[in-house]
């Protein structure tokens, strides 16, 4: 009998069952963006050990196909977000997934995925506080735009305008202010009347 490869039950997890991208993201929307301490502690312990495992330079093996390299990514952008919400160690897994972001764009690993999977390959580049990298997350934004389905395109279309918010903060900034506090970072006088705006903490 074969064994179910260990990265899948995360990947089970996020995305669902669904195969169409709308009633993923309908489905799973909720876990995706919303912000609930039981989901947060759910996380924490299901995939709370492998986690940890990857922010201490692990599961390197994860790194060389499609499927356990996206899976690697949320374990290194997606639920520290969760698991360490509102603490600097949030934020501790984005230069490596960031980096194993770009090895993979290179190897062409996010175009063998659902176009709905490579939104969280993407959006590694969106958390980046550095314009060439937002530059770069809009423009593979705006492919999946073109590429998707006339069902999916408010979808899509959705995913490239939060893109830009990120990318017109960093623009203006050159970091997320909405870090600062978490991060030890003083906030310019700009920066904390920005704060006080609706939709200015993402």
């Amino acid at each position: 009998m074969l064994r179910e490869a260990p990265w899948q039950a995360l990947l089970d997890w996020w995305f669902g069952s669904a195969l169409d991208a709308v009633e993923v993201s309908a489905q799973r929307n909720a876990l995706w963006f919303g912000k609930s301490v039981c989901q947060d502690v759910d996380s924490d312990n299901r995939f709370g050990g492998l986690v940890r495992q990857a922010l201490d330079g692990g599961l390197q093996e994860w790194e060389r196909e499609p499927q356990s390299w996206l899976a690697l990514i949320l374990l290194l952008d997606q639920l520290p977000r969760m698991i360490f919400r509102d603490t600097s160690r949030a934020y501790a897994g984005d230069a490596r997934a960031q980096r194993l972001v770009r090895q993979g764009l290179e190897a062409g690993f996010d175009r063998k995925l659902p176009r709905i999977e490579r939104v969280f390959a993407y959006i590694v580049l969106e958390h980046a506080e550095d314009l060439a990298s937002q530059d770069e997350a809009v423009r593979l934004y705006e492919e999946l735009q073109a590429e998707s389905g006339a069902s999916e395109k408010v979808l899509f279309a959705g995913f490239l305008a939060y893109a830009r918010k990120h990318q017109a903060v960093i623009a203006r900034f050159g970091r997320f202010p909405h870090r600062n506090a978490i991060l030890g970072r003083p906030s310019s006088s700009e920066e904390t009347q920005f704060l006080t705006e609706p939709g200015s903490r993402f």
